[in-house]
C-alpha cells in the first residue's frame, strides 16, 4: 500500500546521532516541536537552554550568536536583519520620549537619518558631536543624554577618534555607549576593552558593540545581517525584549553563510588591509590626489588614535590591523563630473555600496552635504578593497587616473 500524506509527515524514522562535519547543520523552523506540555510551559525563550519558536532561535542562529559574541569579546549576542537594524534595535531598547542620543557628525548616515526621522517623531532628540574633539562630546552630555554612539573610523571620511577618551567620559557621566564596530570587525581592536594607559583601565570600553555582519563576517557581498553584542546580562535582556517585540529574525541560510565565512575572516581582513595600505600609499604619490584618508597612514586625521588602539604596543610597533577601506580627496581642480568619469573608467573596481566582499568597490561622495564642516574642496572617493591581485588593481587605478588627467588637457 502506498504511503498517505499522514504517513509521510509522521514517519517514525529519525537519523542517528553523532554526525559531525566541518560545517554545522542548518536548522529552519518557525514552529518548534515540544515533547510534552510540561516542556512547552517550562521553556524560557530568553534563555538558550531550549527552543520555543523560530524567531527566538534555532541551533544554527544560537551557534552564530555565540561565535559573534566571542569575535567581539562579549558575552551575549542578538542577530538582526542588517547593520542598520542593529542600530535601530539598540536605540529603541534604550531611548524613550524626552531622552536624547548623541551621534558623531561623521557617523554612518542612516544612523543620523533614523534620529532625524523616527526618533524625532517619537519625542527623542539628538545632537551631533565632533568625533575628533572629546571636549565637544563632554560639553553636550546632559541629564537627558541616555545613549552616546561611537564609531571608528568616521564613515566615508575615515577620521579615527579617541575612542578610549570618549568611552571614559561617558562612563564617568553614567551614560550608556554603543559602538559601531563594522570597520574593526572584532579584529582591529576590542570594542569592550579600549584601555590604554593609567586613565583608561582595561574593560573601560563600550557597553554595546554592533556590527554589520553584511561586511567582513559574511565576506561574500550576498548577506544582509547585523549583530548586537553585550557583556552585561541586564542590558542584553533589555535589548532582547525589544528584539522580540519588533519581530526581528534572520534566515537560516544567511546564518549558514556567515558561519561558513567566519573561519576565514582574519585571513581576508589581513589581505584586504595590506592591499588597501599598498594602494593608498601609491595613490598618495599621484599628482591628481590631494589627500589620502586611511587611519594607518601618517597624516590621516586621527592616525595617532589608530596607532594607540590598533597596534600591538600602542606606539605603532608590532602587528597592526586596519580594514581594507580608504578614501581619497582629489585635487580641487577636478570637478565632480571629471571625478565621476574617473570612477566610470575603472574596470575592476565596481560601482557599488557596502564593502568587505571579494570584489573591489568605488563610490564618489558629496561630503559637503553629509558633514557640518568639511575642510577639503576636492571631491572625495571611497575605495573598498576586495581580493583581486594588488598589481591588477593598481593598473586599473593608473588607467583611470590617465583618463582623469586627459580631462585637464
Amino acid at each position: 500500500m502506498s504511503q498517505t500524506p499522514t504517513d509521510l509527515i509522521h514517519h517514525p524514522y529519525t537519523p542517528p546521532e553523532g554526525f559531525s562535519a566541518p560545517q554545522p547543520g542548518v536548522f529552519k523552523a518557525s514552529t518548534v516541536i515540544f515533547p510534552n506540555v510540561a516542556a512547552m510551559r517550562s521553556r524560557d525563550w530568553r534563555q538558550k537552554n531550549g527552543y520555543t519558536y523560530g524567531l527566538h532561535g534555532t541551533p544554527t542562529t544560537f551557534l552564530l550568536e555565540e561565535r559573534i559574541a566571542a569575535l567581539e569579546g562579549g558575552k551575549q549576542c542578538v542577530l538582526v536583519p542588517s547593520g542598520l537594524a542593529a542600530i535601530a534595535n539598540a536605540n529603541l531598547a534604550l531611548l524613550k520620549t524626552g531622552d536624547e542620543v548623541l551621534i558623531p557628525d561623521n557617523a554612518y548616515g542612516p544612523n543620523k537619518a533614523l534620529a532625524e526621522g523616527e526618533l524625532a517623531a517619537w519625542g527623542i532628540t539628538h545632537q551631533l558631536y565632533d568625533a575628533m574633539d572629546p571636549a565637544d562630546l563632554q560639553a553636550r552630555i546632559t541629564p537627558r543624554t541616555k545613549l552616546v554612539w561611537l564609531e571608528a573610523p568616521g564613515s566615508v571620511t575615515m577620521e579615527f577618534p579617541p575612542l578610549a577618551h570618549h568611552a571614559h567620559v561617558c562612563r564617568q557621566k553614567g551614560v550608556t555607549t554603543a559602538l559601531d564596530n563594522t570597520w574593526g570587525a572584532g579584529l582591529a581592536f576590542n570594542g569592550f576593552d579600549l584601555g590604554r594607559g593609567a586613565r583608561f583601565q582595561p574593560g573601560s570600553g563600550a557597553d554595546i558593540v554592533v556590527q554589520a555582519l553584511t561586511k567582513y563576517p559574511s565576506g561574500g557581498g550576498d548577506v544582509l545581517m547585523g549583530s548586537i553584542v553585550t557583556r552585561d546580562e541586564a542590558l542584553h535582556l533589555q535589548i532582547k525584549l525589544t528584539h522580540m517585540r519588533l519581530g526581528w529574525g534572520v534566515g537560516a541560510n544567511d546564518a549558514e553563510a556567515v558561519l561558513r565565512a567566519l573561519p576565514s575572516i582574519a585571513l581576508r581582513y589581513q589581505a584586504q588591509d595590506q592591499a588597501a595600505r599598498t594602494l593608498a600609499a601609491w595613490l598618495g604619490q599621484q599628482p591628481q590626489v590631494a589627500q589620502v584618508l586611511h587611519p594607518a597612514l601618517a597624516g590621516s586625521p586621527g592616525h595617532e588614535h589608530w596607532r594607540a588602539l590598533c597596534t600591538q604596543d600602542g606606539q605603532g610597533g608590532g602587528a597592526s590591523l586596519a580594514a581594507g577601506l580608504f578614501s581619497v580627496v582629489f585635487d580641487a581642480r577636478y570637478t565632480s563630473g571629471q571625478v565621476d568619469a574617473f570612477c566610470d573608467a575603472l574596470k575592476l573596481f565596481k560601482l557599488g555600496y557596502s564593502w568587505g566582499g571579494p570584489v573591489s568597490l568605488v563610490v564618489p561622495y558629496d561630503v559637503a552635504s553629509m558633514r557640518r564642516a568639511w575642510p577639503h574642496k576636492g571631491v572625495l572617493v571611497r575605495f573598498s578593497l576586495g581580493l583581486e591581485a594588488v598589481q591588477d588593481l593598481q593598473a586599473d587605478l593608473a588607467g583611470a587616473l590617465a583618463v582623469l588627467a586627459q580631462t585637464q588637457a
